[in-house]
């Protein structure tokens, strides 16, 4: 019987079933591909509770998506608009505004939650 994940004893064997399951050619709606899908779900559930993973600083978002689409740090002026108000952004001398994150989201498609969180201007 499968049950909620409550230590890492549990979470181990859990990842362990899981991994052998996945080297199997599991039939679509298989008892074993439902077994995955738990064993999934709980791993998740577990790992977010115990492993959290805090959203990165918005200015290390926005300079690791230019570095994704092989930007270059003058080809933001384009979304964010002069040349002096991207350098300020990027030193963390402004803060970005909410038409700024607008565009970034749309046009570089960096989630807006990671955007709009309060950060500390300065370094990023």
């Amino acid at each position: 019987m499968i049950k909620p994940i409550k230590n890492k004893k549990q979470y181990k064997d859990y990842l362990k079933q899981a991994y052998q399951l996945m080297q199997l050619e599991l039939k679509v709606n298989s008892v074993d591909s439902d077994r995955l899908q738990l064993f999934s779900i709980l791993i998740e559930q577990y790992e977010k509770e115990n492993f959290p993973i805090e959203p990165p600083h918005p200015i290390e978002a926005i300079l690791f998506r230019l570095d994704q689409l092989n930007m270059k740090k003058s080809e933001l002026s384009k979304i964010l608009g002069t040349r002096s108000r991207t350098s300020e952004i990027l030193s963390g001398k402004r803060k970005l505004s909410l038409s700024m994150i607008r565009k970034l989201n749309t046009e570089l498609n960096i989630p807006a939650e990671v955007l709009i969180q309060d950060y500390q201007m300065g370094n990023a």
